[in-house]
């Protein structure tokens, strides 16, 4: 017989069962909630309604009023580019007005004898200067044959006209050349016209007097045939470009 505090035999049917240990419970994992740029979203307490095509509106009035609405964009739009369209028409009017009254000014008396002043003294000067130019020129080396011719130009020696009067005739062609110069380049006179009439004698009028016209600039006026050159050249100089200059020639 089992005293009371014995330990029950295993095969005791009157034992009660092991009591199994227990694990304490893992702890919940913290769930992320995605970031985002807005507080609480605001939600409507009443359905979005889906907006009406007034053009397709059961109501006459609607319609009216959509389509004049549409009409008068319509007319401002053709009216803001038909307004483009006479400016454009109307500049290009006026620069070819201001390029034709330049032509007719070359045109005059005072402007044909300077430039057969100025071919003249050219011409003797250039078979004077024969002999210098090589049989086959390089860029540079006529270069510097056409700087001597234009320097002599503007000398007591240049040729049978007196040099006070020839002074005249070259500074009436150049002053007038700059003027067609800065026309071009202020957009008042047609390019394409004033290229056409000017620029190739602009072209070899510099060609001679580029040096001299960078050696006025040296000795105190700055700004001596700078719209020529411009014109002539696509560039804007500066004094240190006219020094660089002379110095290379």
């Amino acid at each position: 017989m089992r005293q009371d505090g014995d330990p029950a035999p295993s095969g005791d049917p009157a034992a009660p069962p092991p009591v199994a240990a227990t694990k304490p419970p893992a702890p919940a994992k913290k769930t992320t909630l995605p970031e985002t740029t807005e507080g609480l979203p605001w939600q409507s307490n009443h359905e979005v309604k889906k907006e009406s095509n007034p053009f397709t509106e059961r109501d006459w009035r609607m319609v009216v009023y959509a389509w004049s609405g549409l009409a008068v964009r319509v007319a401002i739009l053709v009216g803001g580019l038909f307004s483009y369209y006479q400016y454009v028409e109307t500049s290009e009017e006026k620069r070819m007005t201001r390029t034709f009254e330049l032509l007719a000014e070359w045109d005059k008396p005072e402007y044909q004898t300077a430039q057969v002043a100025l071919r003249q003294r050219i011409t003797d000067l250039n078979a004077t200067y024969r002999d210098l130019m090589p049989a086959n020129p390089s860029e540079s080396e006529r270069a510097i044959i056409m700087d001597r011719i234009g320097l002599a130009a503007l000398s007591e020696n240049g040729g049978t006209m007196p040099l006070a009067e020839f002074k005249e005739h070259f500074d009436r062609i150049a002053s007038f050349l700059n003027r067609v110069a800065t026309c071009v380049q202020a957009n008042q006179c047609s390019r394409d016209v004033t290229n056409d009439y000017f620029r190739d004698y602009a072209v070899t009028f510099w060609r001679y007097f580029a040096k001299y016209s960078r050696q006025m600039r040296q000795s105190g006026s700055t700004t001596f045939s700078v719209p020529l050159e411009e014109f002539v050249t696509g560039k804007r100089p500066s004094l240190a470009q006219d020094q660089a200059s002379s110095a290379a020639r």
